[in-house]
């Protein structure tokens, strides 16, 4: 493939991506943008494999690499369930880290092409940032990885002085980088990237351990952003203009959607990374004042959530990470579909920071089939729960908390929530009492006109759809 062929598919390919990030902004565009994003990636690839720097010599080795790369994504895509897509978007994240390290890594070692005087510099500027980025964005994906699959806690690891541990890393890498820029040879500046590179890895670790389980959200989006510029700087290294625009997207709009979440929490960037609130839910944080919910929970059957949707005219859905771990949501569809065939208007609002990753139950009720018209952000229903019949929360606890709004010294005070508790009645699913992810404890649960539906919420959703149905 000639040079002026490449140059034109990856100009193609960046176009295509962007139209790809602009599809994936609404619900009724995604699918389209998926297919620009597959494409735009396909041109991309072939554009690199049969390009003027690939030798006849190591193309065998990247098909080869390919095949087990695609039979490794084909069996993800295979097995992987919905619920555990947080963690697999993780994982992801963890491989584009390591590669950038292992590409700077390369590229250091790599002496087919000389760089002199300025350029020299440059180069390894490149390559210091690309592995320091990069090897952050690994062990941080990794630690959420496991935070979010279950195998670590949630609750925020706080090192005693942990804010003159980032400090001293900062000097550690500062004064590293100065010793790598000033090496001679190349093996005097390895020791220098390999200091650093183990105190970056160490860094991503203490970063996103310190981060509590409620911010696990902002989390996937902060990695999302930061794999962005790890493969930005990888395309530095290897003066590839299609890495460097892809990488500065995705790093960009991670970055724009990690500011969002955190508005949609009450929260500035800076106090998430520094240690967030939250616990691995087993014991609920107590108010700064001392003061814990109480009153009489009110519980109710299958049969008689069945009789209040019957007689509603206007019903809200609010899913939570609850519906996703016992997948429900096709049980929620079958019971939307029938009361709408009964004239009911059902609606289901989402929380930004619904689930454990931006987007998530949008992504679950897509799955089901829900129409994407009938789901509305927060600020778009908020004010409509007055005038609502019933409001159903599902496996959600934080982003419907009373606690946010009505009191000062909650640790998620002045959170956005969904106000369910206005609607003239809300209907609590959950399999018990336990707090939410934040570790909070919710005040919902004692209100005259919310009703607690305890159990397992696909088989009660199923019940309830029988008891409808038999209406």
């Amino acid at each position: 493939m000639s040079e002026g062929l490449s140059v034109v598919s990856y100009l193609g390919a960046t176009i295509l991506f962007i139209l790809c990030l602009g599809g994936l902004s609404n619900q009724e565009t995604a699918r389209r943008g998926n297919v620009y994003g597959i494409i735009g990636m396909a041109i991309a690839v072939l554009a690199t494999v049969f390009g003027q720097r690939v030798g006849a010599a190591g193309l065998p080795w990247i098909i080869a690499a390919m095949v087990v790369g695609a039979a490794a994504g084909l069996y993800a895509a295979r097995k992987v369930q919905m619920t555990q897509m947080p963690e697999l978007v993780a994982f992801m994240h963890s491989l584009v880290g390591l590669a950038a390290c292992l590409i700077g890594f390369a590229s250091y070692v790599d002496t087919s092409i000389v760089f002199t005087g300025a350029e020299k510099t440059i180069h390894e500027v490149e390559i210091y940032l690309g592995i320091l980025i990069g090897a952050i964005t690994f062990s941080g994906s990794v630690i959420a990885f496991g935070k979010l699959s279950g195998r670590i806690g949630g609750r925020p690891v706080l090192l005693p002085g942990r804010h003159f541990i980032n400090l001293a890393c900062l000097v550690i890498v500062i004064g590293f980088g100065y010793a790598f820029l000033h090496a001679e040879a190349i093996a005097d500046g390895m020791m220098p990237l390999v200091v650093m590179t183990i105190v970056s890895l160490a860094f991503g670790v203490h970063m996103v351990m310190a981060i509590g389980g409620a911010d696990m959200p902002v989390v996937i989006s902060m990695l999302n952003s930061y794999s962005g510029w790890a493969a930005a700087a990888t395309g530095f290294m290897l003066s590839n203009d299609l890495l460097i625009v892809t990488g500065a997207l995705v790093g960009s709009s991670g970055a724009i959607l990690s500011y969002i979440m955190c508005n949609a929490m009450n929260r500035n960037f800076i106090s998430v990374i520094a240690g967030g609130f939250g616990s691995d839910g087993k014991a609920p944080a107590k108010p700064a004042g001392g003061a814990e919910p109480s009153g009489e929970v009110t519980p109710i059957t299958a049969a008689e959530t069945a009789e209040l949707l019957r007689e509603a005219k206007s019903v809200i859905i609010v899913p939570g990470y609850g519906m996703a771990v016992a997948q429900a949501q096709h049980a929620v569809y079958q019971i939307t579909s029938l009361l709408r065939e009964r004239g009911v208007n059902v609606r289901f609002g989402i929380h930004p920071v619904a689930g454990r990753m931006p987007g998530h139950m949008n992504v679950l009720l897509a799955e089901a089939k829900v129409p994407y018209d009938i789901v509305f952000e927060m600020d778009e229903l908020n004010d409509d729960f007055p005038a609502t019949d019933v409001a159903m929360v599902i496996g959600a606890n934080d982003t419907v908390n009373p606690a946010a709004a009505e009191d000062p010294t909650s640790p998620i005070a002045g959170m956005p929530v969904l106000e369910v508790w206005k609607a003239k009645t809300s209907v609590m699913m959950k399999r018990s009492m336990a707090s939410g992810y934040a570790g909070v404890d919710n005040p919902l649960f004692y209100k005259e006109n919310n009703r607690m539906l305890f159990g397992d919420a696909k088989k009660t959703l199923e019940e309830v759809h029988a008891a409808l149905t038999a209406g």
